[in-house]
């Protein structure tokens, strides 16, 4: 009898602490059904917030993007770092100038454009920062190419800048 009791006060508390989980997860859901919205409506304004990440892409991926002229190249690191030596073809936006530089950026690429965002490598998250800001302009594909200018660099793809 008293296992029995034992038992029971277990799966009460597992069957409390359930609810308690799915009520906290769930309160958007929740409140929008008691206020009237539907939940699609609910959904889509989470799945929104969630979407807009930019895509990491490896090197073999930017190779092809590269090769095939498919994406605009930009590199998130300072001036005086990218003259020394970048990405052929990439364009130099660096993510401490990049509230003023957008501007002209935006001017000249159509939001349909997809762009590889890099910087100096793993360590360095310039690049992820600057493709944050392209999302919230409205591009909507932007790639995030984390192994930056020293993986293509290394694997001795094309580079402008570079020091003989």
């Amino acid at each position: 009898m008293k296992l029995q009791r034992q038992l029971l006060l277990e799966v009460g508390s597992i069957t409390l602490l359930a609810v308690i989980v799915g009520l906290t997860i769930n309160h958007p859901l929740l409140r929008g059904a008691w206020a009237g919205t539907s939940a699609s409506a609910v959904t889509s304004a989470v799945t929104a917030t969630t979407d807009q990440l930019p895509l990491p892409a490896g090197l073999l991926q930017v190779k092809e993007l590269h090769a095939q002229q498919q994406a605009v190249f930009i590199d998130a690191r300072d001036p005086f770092t990218f003259a020394e030596g970048h990405i052929s073809g990439a364009l130099s936006l660096p993510v401490g100038e990049a509230d003023t530089g957008l501007v002209g950026f935006m001017a000249k690429t159509p939001f349909p454009t997809p762009i590889v965002v890099y910087c100096n490598g793993y360590g360095c998250h310039d690049s992820m920062e600057l493709a944050n800001k392209l999302l919230r302009a409205g591009y909507q594909q932007v790639f995030v190419f984390e192994g930056g200018y020293p993986e293509w660099h290394d694997a001795g793809l094309p580079v402008s800048g570079a020091k003989p």
